[in-house]
């Protein structure tokens, strides 16, 4: 591989840049090579319209992945929870980085917490997966809340906050802590009450598939435990047949060591792990119907092994009417 500057496309908010930023000092210790950010505007970043009605799906990648294809850029950086779930023969999943916080958390008003807003409070967000949680776990907490749909960056909807607008907005935990802002979360929501969308928190980082060198500079990158995590999410997914946007929230993760992780306990790593826990839910944005299921086997070694597991936990949720509670289907 040359020592030119390799080009990385990214989205051009501050929370795309920061991923990015970061993934083009990692690569660039790997390759040698400088690494230059070649800013892209998508669709999604244009658009004023929710994201649950311009179908979520792809409208923040098609754009960077315009660009890989035409050349323009060497490799690409995505949240991998915007990524459709159907991969192009062109481009290559070529790292998945280790995955941050996958956790939703809360900003409110008065430093409060999640149960301790007042009656009527107000939330902001714009993902029916995060309404429907919300609503469901309220109604069966005797909690009255209202979950408002917003759009905006992270410092536009922290603001609605600030301005007394609304009470509190849920945001990604992973987010907040690229750009330097967890200090403004007064909540965690465990994500026994709220599971976070597929592939929360991890980064996808593509390019062309037939570039093999750059393929195995950036494998050198990947996360194999997070690859296979991300994997069997997005296959339940799939599997529903359900869009990004839909109300479908999933995790793979390690069933001993959840609870010490979201302590922040530090004996939590470097154990063995050998099974992984897999969680779907599906159900309508007003809470009043949900389908949540889970199943738990060994950690997948490979693909394959990854995309099966999403796809039992998948058929187990639609034998239990999950397919009726999506409003917005992939197809």
């Amino acid at each position: 591989m040359s020592d030119k500057a390799l080009r990385l496309g990214t989205r051009r908010s501050k929370l795309a840049m920061a991923q990015s930023g970061l993934v083009a000092d990692a690569v660039s210790q790997v390759t040698g090579r400088p690494v230059e950010l070649v800013e892209i505007t998508t669709y999604g970043d244009v658009s004023r319209e929710h994201l649950a009605q311009i179908g979520g799906t792809g409208v923040f990648v098609t754009a960077l992945r315009d660009a890989l294809l035409r050349g323009e850029v060497d490799f690409a950086v995505h949240s991998l929870k915007d990524l459709p779930t159907t991969q192009p023969a062109e481009l290559a999943l070529a790292a998945v980085p280790e995955r941050e916080d996958p956790r939703d958390v809360i900003v409110a008003r008065d430093a409060l917490k999640f149960t301790d807003l007042p009656r009527g409070a107000r939330i902001g967000t714009g993902s029916p997966r995060r309404m429907a949680q919300l609503n469901a776990y309220a109604r069966s907490h005797g909690l009255d809340i209202e979950t408002v749909p917003i759009r905006g960056n992270v410092d536009t909807r922290i603001r609605y906050v600030r301005d007394g607008e609304l009470d509190a907005v849920v945001l990604a935990a992973a987010g907040l802590h690229r750009i330097g802002r967890i200090d403004d979360v007064t909540d965690f929501l465990s994500v026994d009450t709220v599971l976070p969308a597929p592939g929360q928190g991890a980064l996808a980082i593509e390019c062309a598939a037939d570039n093999a060198d750059l393929i195995a500079a950036l494998g050198e990158l990947d996360d194999p435990f997070t690859r296979a995590a991300v994997t069997a999410e997005r296959s339940l997914l799939a599997a529903l047949e359900a869009g990004c946007s839909a109300p479908v929230g999933a995790l793979a993760d390690l069933p001993p060591l959840s609870a010490p992780l979201e302590r922040g306990d530090p004996q939590a790593d470097g154990q063995i792990v050998k099974e992984m826990r897999l969680r779907g839910v599906v159900g309508t944005t007003d809470g009043t119907r949900m389908v949540q299921l889970s199943t738990t086997g060994p950690v997948p070694q490979t693909h394959d092994r990854a995309v099966a597991l999403g796809r039992e936990l998948a058929a187990e949720m639609l034998a239990q009417g999950a397919a009726g509670l999506m409003g917005e289907r992939a197809h």
